[in-house]
């Protein structure tokens, strides 16, 4: 696999049973570019540990007045010059490789699961986590997986060398042989603290990543409530702690970097002081001494490498095991479905709550727990985070669908939609049935001065639809962004459309023109809109009253507002005292008696109901 062929058709199905089983799947899908870095190290590390016999060779035959010797010991080290580049080249550009792809495929992966989890992932895993993985994590992880084969090679030469150095010359091979497998395993003891500090450190950048996320996507609200400073006194408490403790790790680390140079440096005085003894006695010549002693400097450069596994390890173990974590979850229901990819039509039914939504009807549903109206409309797509009964389409169960047709018959925008950075033309560049043209889509949505504000703000386009948004269209107001957001989902034009809250963000005017607009686009088709507005409930077919997990009322807003007191509670905003007795005639008693129409115009409806024309009807029943 190569850097250009990316990314991957198929990443896998990764073993994401623990951080150590994701790790050596990745390994083991990366075989090939394993191997390659493994034979280019092997290459370039010989050749850099066959330097210092070449110099032996060449120091002894000057000594002894051998030409032949002496050219000998020079083409030698023109092949190891030439083998020392060429495999620390390629041996570079294969670790990079391995790096980069390993990489990718943890972030396809990670896509993937998205994509597959939707608006479940956040819900399982915090938004900051979720972020940190993608990011910091899987490079941490692209390290170890690339640092392995290098580590081996380092290894597979050490090796080698110390046994040419017992066969060179065995006296001070011997003490060569042992002394460094001590320098290896010497700074073992104290990996687990400083894995132990990493993961502190990496528990509190996700934190303060978190954080930051959170308070990004909140700050006009906390600046309208003037909280901005109080968050960002947080985020700074949270970020020194971050500092204090990569200071913490770094220490460790440092200590581990020390003990690597100060334990070579003794080995190296004490080959030279032996060797010294033992030139002296006439038992090793003068190239055998400077042989071993060359050896030994050469062999810290592969020996380096046992610090950065240990280090690279220690740091993509936590991250290995959060993207297992991540890797790991599912969904409640089979994305494969059981039954065939047809897209079904008919009446959309749910048994748990008992919710009809008839066939090419606008249905309003009214539901007093905003969280609850959001699982709702969750379940009614098909394929939802929580198990329960599966909702019916046509009599066909969503969740035996497999996921891509649940969503091509069920499209449900939430309260919260979300829109990426670009252009107004990629925002609207969505799959659609081609019935319906953006124009309309945008017309219907009211979004004519959303056009305007885009314009204005790009300057450089004259046409709307190449107007830039920014990243979640943050330059946009609340509700400009849930009108673009609404046109999104009328543009696609799916049988059936599932809105939670599409106009809590607009003011009434504007909101009367969308309600007449969605009812005009979307005749004929099924679409149903979770709300508790006059102006949206009026224009409905039918309106559905939901109250603690059961159909409990079925009607038009007209009749309901008068007959169901729950009903005109969520819709009227009435309190418990205001609330009409039980059993009464009266509709509205205790809401517009004596001083009731400005207690009604305090609740924020008066002007709905005043141009739903239902304000003289409850005077005169008053």
């Amino acid at each position: 696999m190569q850097i250009q062929d990316l990314p991957y058709p198929d990443p896998g199905v990764p073993d994401a049973r623990s951080g150590a089983r994701f790790l050596w799947w990745l390994g083991r899908n990366q075989l090939g570019g394993q191997l390659q870095s493994l034979a280019w190290g092997l290459l370039h590390f010989g050749s850099v540990s066959a330097l210092p016999f070449c110099v032996g060779l060449a120091i002894q035959a000057v000594i002894d007045h051998s030409g032949t010797r002496l050219a000998l010991a020079g083409a030698a080290l023109v092949v190891c010059c030439a083998g020392n580049a060429i495999g620390g080249t390629f041996l570079h550009r294969a670790a990079v490789t391995n790096w980069i792809t390993a990489a990718a495929r943890v972030q396809q992966l990670l896509a993937r699961k998205a994509s597959q989890l939707g608006s479940a992932l956040t819900r399982r895993v915090a938004a900051g986590e979720v972020v940190a993985v993608s990011t910091g994590d899987v490079e941490k992880i692209g390290w170890f997986v690339e640092a392995v084969s290098r580590f081996t090679a380092a290894a597979v030469t050490i090796v080698l060398v110390c046994v040419a150095l017992v066969v060179y010359q065995p006296a001070l091979g011997v003490v060569v042989a042992v002394g460094l497998p001590v320098l290896a395993l010497a700074v073992l003891p104290l990996l687990p603290r400083a894995t132990r500090r990493a993961d502190l450190q990496r528990e509190k950048a996700g934190r303060a990543t978190e954080l930051a996320s959170d308070t990004v996507a909140g700050l006009r609200v906390l600046r309208g409530i003037g909280g901005e400073e109080l968050f960002l006194d947080r985020y700074r408490r949270a970020s020194q702690e971050v500092r204090h403790a990569a200071v913490h790790s770094a220490r460790m680390w440092s200590l581990i970097s020390a003990i690597q140079v100060l334990l070579p440096g003794l080995l190296l005085i004490t080959v030279v002081w032996y060797g010294v003894h033992l030139a002296r006695q006439g038992r090793i010549s003068v190239g055998e001494l400077v042989t071993v002693y060359s050896s030994v400097m050469v062999l810290t450069y592969p020996l380096r490498h046992f610090e950065e596994i240990a280090m690279a390890y220690s740091f993509s173990r936590p991250s290995a095991r959060r993207a297992a974590g991540v890797l790991s979850l599912e969904r409640v229901t089979d994305t494969e479905g059981s039954r065939t990819a047809d897209v079904p039509s008919g009446d959309l039914y749910d048994p748990a709550t008992g919710l009809l939504a008839p066939a090419g009807r606008f249905t309003a549903v009214v539901c007093g727990d905003p969280d609850a109206a959001g699982r709702l409309a969750e379940r009614l797509g098909g394929h939802p985070s929580e198990r329960g009964t599966p909702v019916l389409l046509g009599g066909v169960p969503l969740d035996e669908l497999p996921l891509d047709s649940a969503r091509a018959a069920v499209l449900v925008q939430d309260k919260d939609p979300v829109l990426l950075s670009g252009s107004l033309r990629e925002l609207l560049d969505v799959p659609a049935s081609g019935d319906v043209e953006a124009r309309s889509a945008l017309a219907a949505a009211q979004c004519g001065d959303v056009l305007a504000a885009l314009v204005q703000g790009s300057l450089e386009a004259e046409d709307p639809m190449d107007a830039l948004i920014t990243e979640r269209g943050r330059s946009l107001s609340g509700g400009q962004r849930q009108r673009l957001a609404l046109a999104r989902s009328l543009l696609t034009d799916p049988e059936v459309l599932v809105l939670d809250e599409p106009t809590s963000a607009v003011d009434s005017h504007t909101e009367a023109r969308i309600a007449e607009g969605l009812r005009e686009l979307r005749a004929g088709r099924t679409t149903v809109v979770f709300t508790s507005s006059p102006l949206l409930l009026d224009h409905a077919d039918r309106v559905v009253l939901v109250h603690e997990g059961a159909v409990t009322a079925i009607g038009v807003h007209r009749e309901l507002v008068r007959e169901e007191p729950r009903y005109r509670a969520v819709v009227t905003r009435e309190t418990d005292e205001e609330a009409a007795p039980a059993g009464t005639d009266a509709p509205l008693h205790g809401v517009l008696d004596g001083d009731g129409l400005d207690e009604l115009g305090a609740l924020g409806r008066l002007g709905e109901l005043e141009e739903l024309g239902e304000l003289k009807e409850i005077e005169e029943r008053a």
